[in-house]
């Protein structure tokens, strides 16, 4: 007897939650480290760096978190004006729309007698069929209603965790050059490991996405003391 070998499905189902740490642990990562790196191109006391980094951190994580409370409230927003543009239609425009659920089973590859068919059956429940045209006419997801909240604390967190790593050295180094040396290394090895594995769960080669992620981190931060040193001199 022929043995059925178990096909395991490896394709990718990103999370919105995944989403919104990437976001923000990524800004977090690189924009407070290529702060402290300016500053430290500037000025000699650790003490400064840790005022500026700790302010510029809880600045960024608000701004990037009401970013993302904006955007999950903007997403909900649309979804509801446009359920309620498909009810009026379903209520006063009913036969335009039973020709446009007919069209859409016709371009699945369904027969004439089981198009109206599915159309009959599904318009029987008003609700239902708003859901219907919502999700296959206009492509759009019921979003969750708490999504707006969980997107600002998900970014907003994921943006302290992010900017801790890059200032942490200035909180035990009193000089700043010296800081800013082990800031870079802790830095750039948690942004390729950070760039490995976004890469591995979205299906980039994980080496080039890990590398590229670096480079990024590194020019902005090697930009931000050159500049420093410049204003300086």
């Amino acid at each position: 007897m022929e043995e059925v070998k178990q096909h395991n499905e490896t394709h990718l189902k990103s999370s919105e939650a995944l989403r919104d740490i990437v976001i923000g642990m990524s800004d977090g990562l690189t924009v407070p480290f290529a702060l402290a790196a300016g500053l430290s191109g500037a000025v000699s006391s650790s003490a400064i760096i840790v005022i500026a980094g700790i302010a510029e951190i809880a600045a960024g994580s608000i701004a990037m978190g009401l970013g993302g409370y904006l955007a999950g409230k903007t997403e909900q927003d649309h979804y509801k004006s446009e359920q309620k543009k498909e009810y009026d239609e379903v209520e006063h425009l009913r036969h335009v729309e039973i020709q446009e659920t007919k069209e859409f089973f016709a371009n699945i590859g369904l027969s004439p007698q089981l198009q109206d068919q599915a159309t009959e059956e599904i318009a029987k429940d008003k609700d239902r069929w708003v859901d219907f045209m919502m999700k296959y006419e206009l492509g759009l997801e019921k979003p969750d209603p708490k999504r707006a909240t969980k997107s600002a604390l998900n970014i907003g967190l994921s943006y302290i965790a992010g900017g801790i790593i890059p200032l942490s050295p200035y909180f035990f180094i009193s000089q700043s050059n010296d800081a800013l040396k082990i800031s870079v290394v802790a830095t750039l090895l948690c942004l390729f490991i950070f760039g490995f594995f976004k890469s591995r769960m979205t299906g980039v080669n994980p080496l080039w996405g890990a590398i590229r992620v670096t480079l990024i981190g590194a020019v902005a931060a090697a930009a931000a003391f050159g500049v420093a040193k410049l204003f300086e001199h």
